[in-house]
């Protein structure tokens, strides 16, 4: 059976990544902290190409990253450590096992210009720290001539840590306004999604190797933050859940400074991924409503 490492095993899209992975093969699964002698953190580069060469995996899915984009302006060193250096360092890795490495990757390697969604053969030119980190990683991992899928995604959600719909519901039952960005256009996606498409993704490369190479995996369509906010809303009161909010207001980009510049045109054209694995990608709306029903206490 395939030997498959996941690191970030404990992150929103790693545990679901454990359940998907799980059926193709024997899965060491390891988040920051390690377990057994392992190192599973990726700001440590020295244990990681350690751990690789302990367990000699046969595939490698990179689940962990630096994603506090604000917080990687003022530590940028940090997160070029995380996001780059070690994906490179797994990749160098693999390609001397002869192993696969699955790695993902974001909107944010665009400047978020025009209103086309982004294919794989754009020009990436991040706006940030953290868009800058992650492009420097996938670039290493290209460079090193290992077999793999990079799987860029954007907006993701899940049932297991922080998100946006998460937000959303909180404030909803603590304020009676919510001011939400209208301007930044994109496509919420669910952990679950990505996981899944993963695996598939995964157990057909491994038969057809010049499937390997970089993707765009979002949701079905796309919206902006504040649409996305009344959906949330919306959905969650029509399941029963008492909210105070009485009004969400749309607001600009440039009336909420950050410490990171955001792309306003998120969208990812989903095209190739389609194509190349014979895949249907649902509506957003669908893995939210899926996700409302959940934190609701209702089972689909």
């Amino acid at each position: 059976p395939m030997r498959i490492l996941l690191l970030g095993a404990n992150g929103q899209l790693g545990r679901e990544l454990r359940q998907s992975l799980a059926p193709l093969g024997e899965l060491v699964a390891l988040d920051r902290h390690g377990n057994q002698g392992l190192c599973g953190d990726l700001g440590d580069a020295a244990g990681i190409a350690n751990t690789l060469r302990e367990l000699r995996p046969d595939l490698i899915v990179n689940a962990a990253a630096h994603t506090a984009v604000d917080r990687a302006e003022s530590e940028p060193e940090l997160a070029h450590a995380i996001n780059a250096v070690a994906p490179g360092i797994m990749a160098e890795e693999a390609a001397r096992l002869g192993s696969w490495l699955v790695h993902y990757s974001t909107d944010y390697v665009f400047d978020g210009t025009g209103n086309t969604p982004w294919r794989e053969s754009d020009s990436p030119a991040p706006l940030n720290v953290y868009g800058r980190s992650k492009l420097a990683g996938e670039r290493a991992i290209e460079a090193s001539g290992c077999r793999h899928l990079i799987l860029r995604t954007s907006w993701v959600y899940g049932r297991h840590g922080h998100n946006f719909i998460k937000t959303v519901l909180r404030l909803a039952t603590e304020r009676d306004t919510l001011r939400i960005i209208d301007d930044q256009i994109g496509t919420p996606t669910s952990a679950d999604l990505i996981a899944e498409v993963s695996a598939q993704a995964i157990a057909k490369a491994r038969d057809n190797p010049d499937l390997g190479g970089l993707y765009h995996l979002v949701a079905g369509g796309d919206t902006s933050w504040y649409h996305y906010a009344r959906r949330i809303v919306d959905e969650a009161r029509a399941r029963g859940m008492a909210l105070t909010v009485e009004a969400i207001e749309p607001v600009a980009t440039r009336d909420y400074p950050t410490p990171a510049a955001r792309p306003l045109n998120s969208r990812l054209d989903t095209g190739k991924l389609r194509r190349a694995f014979d895949l249907h990608t649902p509506p957003w709306q669908q893995g939210v409503a899926q996700l409302i029903q959940e934190l609701t206490g209702q089972t689909p």
